[in-house]
């Protein structure tokens, strides 16, 4: 399980240090996509949640999987740390995440989130103590 925020640095070349205990999730090589959820953030999946990922919007009645395919894919990349822990960010994923110097990496149970920093406190700012109570009671707990 995928957990945690943390607050990194995009170098000029667009790369981002993934922290060392997200590492262990992802194999040599691994998955960075667009946000599919309606949010400008970056996902990050290892090949067997994104196989899994695959597999679910192929269930989806035909004319619906293949504008979800072309969006997600057409945005799609194949990605592998650097010596040092880092992943080069493709620029068309930059430019749609608005990502230039300053991000927050979420675990958010099976894959990574990647946001502009500024964009993460302000949908964060959205979310209260009350609100989450009221998503959670829905569990019935």
């Amino acid at each position: 399980m995928l957990y945690g925020g943390y607050d990194h640095t995009i170098d000029k070349k667009g790369r981002i240090a993934i922290p060392a205990k997200l590492r262990d999730a992802f194999g040599d090589t691994f998955m960075i996509a667009k946000g599919i959820f309606g949010k400008n953030c970056l996902c990050v999946y290892s090949n067997e949640q994104w196989d899994k990922l695959v597999e679910k919007i192929g269930n989806l009645p035909s004319a619906k999987s293949s504008v979800v395919k072309r969006y997600l894919y057409e945005g799609a990349f194949e990605v592998e740390f650097d010596s040092q822990g880092r992943i080069l960010i493709p620029a068309a994923l930059r430019e749609f995440a608005s990502l230039e110097t300053e991000a927050h990496i979420i675990g958010v149970d099976t894959n990574l989130e990647i946001w502009n920093k500024e964009l993460w406190q302000k949908e964060n700012s959205d979310y209260t103590p009350e609100s989450i109570a009221a998503i959670v009671n829905e569990l019935d707990f």
